[in-house]
């Protein structure tokens, strides 16, 4: 049975700019990189591309954004990958090692001409608003608006590969999760410290409204692949519905030339791997994969309408 194709992520993304030119050494730079930050780092590049033409930006900052999503994590090639690749939760002393990844990028790019443009997107994609990030503690004055972009996409697409997620069902429970990193921390309030970097959350509640667009998009990109899909099943469906209806009419008929004429329409109408002894399983089979494809369908667009309704 043919399946249908989709990639978490909308492959609608960069092709609003040219940027193979700009980005080709960039790139090339990540090649340094293990397969799994990789792979993340295009994909933070992706939401920060996509980000930024909801918030507005202008072509020559989205381009720069983008870049610098790529070689965020660029200080990650300086990290043992016995601390990077490991499944368990980190001690505290290898926790301190992995957030050098940051002054590490920032280092190298800053000895490199042409990363130097991009040395605070790596350094600064771990700083919070309210002073709590790393490596230098900044608040949102001091924070570059792109790591500010950079870090959200960052937090999104570490929480999607954690999780797990294959589709976009139940996505809102990681947006939810990005919500409460845009309220004030409770230990401050506690305390009754209400000075201006108390009152910020961690991350921007502006730039993560522009995720909850992105977001929505990649759902309905990921309909329309169902759709395409649903196409698909209910064409084999009818097809092997009419085949059933050949066998019925043959099996009504008391002439062996009907009979026969039947069947073999019946066999002009086979796909590869299909016969007679199987293509009532077959056909089963795809009523199956359509009833569960149409609710799949009805799930993300709930998805979508309770997006629709989170609030920052």
């Amino acid at each position: 049975m043919k399946q249908e194709k989709f990639d978490f992520y909308s492959p609608v993304n960069l092709k609003s700019y040219n940027l193979d030119k700009l980005m080709r050494y960039q790139l090339d730079v990540l090649e340094r990189l293990d397969p799994f930050t990789r792979r993340h780092s295009e994909n933070v590049a992706n939401l920060c591309c996509r980000m930024c033409e909801y918030l507005r930006c202008r072509q020559s900052f989205t381009i720069h954004c983008t870049i610098g999503g790529y070689l965020h994590d660029i200080g990650k090639m300086f990290i043992p990958l016995a601390i990077l690749n490991k499944p368990e939760r980190l001690t505290s002393e290898e926790y301190e090692i992995m957030k050098t990844h940051t002054t590490l990028g920032y280092q190298m790019c800053m000895k490199d001409p042409k990363l130097r443009p991009y040395a605070l997107a790596a350094l600064d994609h771990h700083e919070a608003l309210d002073g709590s990030g790393y490596p230098s503690g900044l608040t949102k004055k001091d924070i570059p608006y792109e790591a500010q972009i950079i870090r959200i996409a960052d937090e999104y697409d570490a929480l999607v590969t954690k999780r797990q997620y294959k589709t976009h069902v139940n996505i809102s429970e990681t947006l939810k999760e990005l919500i409460k990193d845009t309220k004030p921390d409770p230990k401050f309030l506690a305390l009754d410290q209400l000075a201006e970097k108390e009152k910020a959350g961690k991350i921007n509640g502006h730039i993560l409204k522009s995720l909850f667009k992105v977001v929505i998009d990649d759902t309905l990109y990921e309909i329309s692949c169902i759709m395409d899909y649903v196409e698909y099943l209910k064409q084999q469906i009818k097809r092997l519905e009419l085949i059933e209806s050949y066998q019925k009419k043959a099996d009504n008929s008391n002439k062996e030339k009907t009979k026969d004429y039947y069947h073999e329409g019946m066999k002009l109408l086979f796909q590869e791997g299909e016969d007679f002894q199987n293509y009532l399983q077959i056909l089963q089979e795809y009523r199956q994969a359509l009833s569960i494809r149409e609710k799949m369908i009805e799930r993300l667009y709930l998805e979508i309408k309770i997006i629709k309704k989170l609030r920052v």
